[in-house]
């Protein structure tokens, strides 16, 4: 997949005569990490390369802020359009028999797990005809252009491995699971809600009606409540039977790469990550808290993986990085935990070692 300059992407759009884009969902709790993937953004793809961001909630002010000298970036503001998701994300979580008492379960005191997470479906209405989501932790690091090029062939395109590991999408205990979708269907098409390619007009009203009566009718047996957005958009994508593919699946095996900072073995150069000589297309920060990257953009010494490249491109066209000070964290509290354990286990061996060799001399 070789890079295209931003001049060339933009006849290329010219020619399709359909808008592209590029969006995200966050709010002033992820301020940091979104300057880091817009920065990306434009130094991949360039700044005519549109972006809009969608409200996790109403607390903008500080990203309103950070994107309001950047003339291609902008924030969704369709009131009507964000209010028509909040309440279809809602009356499906609704039809779901166990969910609302296994969020209180885990000390969640809202009524609704994560609710501001779907609003990522507010793009199904945007400004984009054609768009490609990514989550505020990932960086883009090569062309989209490619993506977009596929996007003539598939309604809806992913570009992950969560195939391998269906628990995080459906209810596998569930008896309904296999009644809705095969056993291939379910080891095959799945995807993470991190990054994926769509069309703006993918979903009609009658298909979102008919879903929350699926759902009502005992389909919401099936969807997993504690990764809300994610289980609930694999299902409109299975259940409407769009044309879908991975690209981890569709590319050659001499293409595919990883895109977690859970891989280790990634190697860097130029800023760009490459995956046994394969440049990413994406790195995804997933399960690493906002506020570690906070920690580590007010200076403090925070050990995160890849965290030289987020800290380039978060930084990217301001004058320094952050001098960080203080003994290395890690950003795993049970690693630091297990640290500490040892390091202070250590400490007691080497104080009692001391103590024994003043009683043999």
């Amino acid at each position: 997949m070789s890079h295209t300059s931003a001049a060339d992407q933009q006849i290329q759009l010219d020619q399709v005569g359909l808008s592209q884009g590029i969006v995200t969902l966050g709010n002033d709790y992820v301020v940091e990490q979104i300057v880091a993937l817009l920065n990306s953004i434009e130094a991949i793809m360039g700044p005519e390369m549109p972006v809009c961001i969608y409200p996790y909630d109403n607390r903008v002010e500080k990203l309103t802020a950070a994107i309001a000298h950047r003339p291609q970036e902008s924030l969704y503001t369709d009131a009507a359009s964000i209010e028509k998701w909040d309440a279809f994300a809602k009356q499906a979580w609704d039809a779901h028999p166990t969910a609302k008492s296994r969020w209180q379960a885990v000390g969640d005191t809202s009524e609704y797990h994560r609710i501001g997470t779907h609003r990522r479906y507010c793009a199904f209405d945007g400004p984009f005809d054609q768009f490609i989501y990514m989550d505020a932790d990932t960086l883009l690091l090569d062309t989209v252009t490619p993506i977009f090029e596929q996007l003539k062939t598939y309604q809806f395109l992913s570009y992950d491995f969560q195939y391998s590991d269906p628990t995080h999408v459906y209810e596998i205990t569930s008896i309904k699971l296999h009644q809705v979708f095969s056993p291939d269907r379910v080891s095959s098409e799945i995807f993470c809600s991190g990054f994926y390619a769509t069309h703006r007009s993918v979903f009609n009203p009658e298909q979102l009606a008919w879903l929350l009566t699926q759902l009502a009718e005992g389909d919401a047996d099936v969807l997993y409540p504690m990764a809300p957005d994610q289980t609930l958009l694999n299902y409109m994508v299975m259940k409407t039977g769009l044309a879908y593919a991975n690209l981890s699946r569709l590319y050659p095996a001499s293409e595919i790469t990883g895109n977690s900072v859970t891989s280790s073995h990634f190697e860097v150069t130029n800023h760009i990550a490459f995956d046994k000589g394969r440049r990413l297309t994406y790195l995804h920060y997933i399960g690493i808290s906002a506020r570690w990257f906070d920690r580590l953009c007010a200076g403090e010494n925070i050990l995160l993986p890849y965290r030289e490249l987020f800290l380039y491109y978060r930084y990217l066209g301001e004058d320094q990085q952050p001098a960080l000070l203080g003994e290395p964290i890690a950003y795993n509290r049970s690693k630091l935990g297990r640290r500490q354990r040892l390091n202070k286990l250590s400490n007691s061996l080497k104080r009692r070692a001391r103590q024994l060799m003043t009683l043999v001399r």
